[in-house]
Order: structure tokens, then sequence, then C-alpha cells
């Protein structure tokens, strides 16, 4: 059977604009950091792989003189982690308290897949705790319980780049052919292809005007009959022709395609 790998932001669930912006912002009042990211703020910066390099991204010459933070790198970097491990807490919180529900057709797929056989894993360039969170909360802890989490700092280099998903073939014992991926953004899509694996995209909220060209499918969402949510296909280039919701035959035929040609990393 193959496995099913899963990409955590905004395919579990679409946790960026009601999970991760308010944690941020949430973090930037309890540290007296003079920002506030807006909805379209954030739509810039969930361009950023990875919660400690989009804190990272606010420290400017101007924002680091404005309020006082250390010019030793070291000091720097282990101010930003104080602010990043904060707001993980405060995500986690969210999440836990039901915030932010799963995606549509995700408990779904992973009972079919789990009672199939399926391998199941999730590959992040979020916080382990995070990523952890949603997991548990999208499928229940008896579910997340059998997948295989890589997240993190696991890894040197985040999305767009190849590592996390060559990091977890290698952690699975599998070959690129032997797996399944399910992202939602083009950073995404373009790691897992780099790393030769079949990918379906679920557009999310920041990302349905993204590039996918290069993925196997491109649906709204995997879809699910409870509560009535059908999927809507966006791009169907190798006929995979799914019906009304994503089903296991389908990731099956999408697994048995060629290996993808990756898009380039910029």
């Amino acid at each position: 059977m193959p496995a099913l790998i899963f990409d955590c932001d905004g395919v579990l669930a679409d946790t960026e604009q009601y999970g991760h912006l308010p944690a941020f912002n949430q973090t930037f009042r309890e540290f007296g950091l003079p920002v506030q990211w807006s909805v379209q703020d954030y739509a810039d910066k969930v361009k950023i792989s990875g919660g400690k390099e989009r804190l990272m991204s606010l420290v400017t010459p101007e924002f680091a003189e404005l309020i006082e933070i250390p010019d030793d790198p070291t000091a720097r970097t282990a101010l930003v982690a104080a602010w990043h491990r904060r707001k993980t807490e405060i995500y986690t919180d969210l999440i836990e308290g039901g915030v932010v529900p799963a995606r549509p057709g995700i408990d779904r797929i992973v009972r079919e897949a789990s009672a199939a056989g399926w391998t199941l894993a999730v590959a992040s360039t979020s916080a382990e705790p995070s990523v952890r969170a949603v997991l548990t909360h999208a499928v229940g802890p008896e579910h997340a319980s059998q997948f295989a989490v890589f997240a993190g700092d696991i890894v040197a280099k985040k999305k767009p780049e190849p590592d996390i998903y060559l990091h977890a073939l290698a952690e699975l014992g599998i070959s690129p052919e032997e797996a399944i991926v399910i992202e939602d953004s083009e950073n995404g899509l373009r790691s897992a292809t780099t790393a030769g694996l079949r990918t379906v995209v679920t557009v999310s909220s920041y990302t349905f005007r993204e590039d996918f060209s290069a993925a196997s499918l491109v649906v709204s969402s995997l879809g699910d009959p409870n509560p009535g949510e059908m999927t809507r296909v966006i791009a169907d280039p190798y006929n995979i022709d799914p019906g009304p919701f994503i089903t296991l035959r389908d990731l099956a035929h999408v697994a048995a395609l060629s290996r993808p040609k990756p898009q380039e990393t910029q």
C-alpha cells in the first residue's frame, strides 16, 4: 500500500488565518512589540516557511533599533526563539480549544487509508507540538497515534527545498514511487515534487492563486458527504476524474502515475 504524507497547515486544517495569525498577534502584544499583522500582511508572511523564519523577517535594522534588539546574533536568535515558543503555546491552546476545524475529508480519508493498511505521515515546517495538536484535533488521538510526524527544525532547509520530504522517505524506508503527498501551497508542492513525489493539492484560503502546474491533481478540498462539501476540481492534467469526494481509489491512481517533473526552486 502507498504511504500517504500530509502537510499540516492548510491541509489538515485551515490554520493560518484562524490559528497562526491570532497567535502571532497575541505574542506581539505580550512581548510589547509594535506590530500587528493584518490578514493581508499575513498573506505575504505565509510565503515564508517556518514560524521562527516569519518572526525573523520582522527584524529589520529599523525594527531592531526601535525595540532595542541586541546586535549579537546569538542573543538575537535566542530572543526570536523565545517569541516563537510563546507563539507555539498560544497556537496550541487555540487548536485544542477547537477554534480551527479540520478541513473537509481529512478524517474520512485517514480512516479509510488506515483501514486499508496505508502508511500515514505528516511532513511540515511548523513546530512539532503545533503539528501534533492539529493532527490530534483533525483525526482524533487513536488515528493520530498511527502517524509518523516529521516537523519543525528536523531538517536545516525548509520548504520549498525538498529536505523534509527526503527525510520522511528515508525514515519511512520507502522510495518516492511508494508515496503520495497532499499539499496546499506552492512552496510545499515544490518541496514534494523536487523530492520526486506525486502531489495532490487541496487549495486553502491563502494559496488558491499560487502556481500548481506541477501537481498531479488540484482540488478545492478532499470533500466530505458530512457536512456535504463536494470536491471541486481545479486542475486534472492526468484525467484522474474524481467524483464528488476524493477517494483512496483516486489517490491510488495518482500514485500509479509516472514521477512528476519538479518545478524550479526559486
